[in-house]
């Protein structure tokens, strides 16, 4: 039996919500064997982010060392990165393993409001991270800080694609749960044409994750083979799932159920 492998370089969510260990359990009910590579430790619950503690860069290398030379990977999912030093680091290893199947969540903003990365290290994602990833996957806010555009509409989304691709990703997914009406889009964009993911827009404040969860199913997609709109096509299913059954844990922004996409699809 083929074993398919992920890792996720990114932060712990105490709370379980988000980070680690939401790519954990989505690359588990997806299939795909996990594996990490912890950034930041988090104080961190439902009411958000009490405090951040980042690892040593060369604790990083460490890590990613540590895994890449031995077990390997499929897939590679960055998240939450904090620091310019950090970014700098996981690029030089992403480009020494010649990784492939790179997912760029370019995390900045929890879901409280506490950012989660550095001023100084928007551009070190730019110059560093959105040319090595087969697909970037930001929110509205993320996407107009790392284009400088103003994101209103779907037509915006796609221009905000475009420019995502001049910096150098090979696909971006720019992801409409930041916008408004009863629907919520996802644009895919591979340089030729577009894919707009649709879905129905569910009121709750149960959110929290959605991000990290997203682009984790995307990177569990691709580490099992599957091609790109494939593998985004999962993850709307998987997140849109994970939304629409809570859990109804925690006093304001809950986690998300990583279970429900395996458990609706029997």
């Amino acid at each position: 039996m083929a074993v398919y492998k992920a890792l996720t370089i990114a932060g712990s969510d105490s709370g379980g919500g988000a980070g680690i260990q939401a790519d954990l359990k989505t690359f588990q009910e997806l299939g795909v064997y996990g594996m990490s590579v912890l950034t930041a430790l988090t104080a961190q619950n439902t009411r958000g982010v009490h405090g951040v503690m980042a690892v040593p860069p060369a604790f990083v290398e460490q890590q990613i060392d540590a895994v890449l030379s031995d077990l390997g990977t499929d897939a590679v999912k960055t998240g939450m990165l904090f620091d310019s030093a950090i970014i700098e680091t996981v690029a030089r290893k992403l480009r020494e393993y010649h990784v492939p199947n790179y997912v760029l969540d370019p995390v900045m903003i929890a879901k409280g409001g506490a950012s989660l990365l550095l001023d100084e290290a928007v551009a070190a994602v730019k110059d560093q991270l959105l040319p090595l990833a087969t697909v970037v996957t930001p929110n509205i806010p993320e996407a107009e800080v790392l284009t400088g555009l103003k994101i209103e509409t779907v037509e915006d989304m796609k221009e905000a694609a475009r420019v995502l691709l001049r910096l150098g990703a090979q696909n971006a997914v720019v992801k409409g749960g930041h916008g408004t009406g009863s629907q919520v889009t996802d644009v895919l964009y591979d340089g030729e044409r577009f894919v707009e993911l649709t879905e129905a827009r569910f009121d709750t404040p149960h959110t929290h994750g959605t991000g990290c969860t997203f682009a984790a199913a995307v990177t569990a997609g691709l580490a099992a083979g599957k091609t790109v709109e494939e593998a985004v096509s999962q993850g709307k299913s998987f997140i849109t799932a994970a939304i629409c059954h809570p859990l109804g844990i925690g006093s304001e922004h809950g986690p998300t159920n990583h279970w429900a996409y395996r458990a609706n699809n029997k």
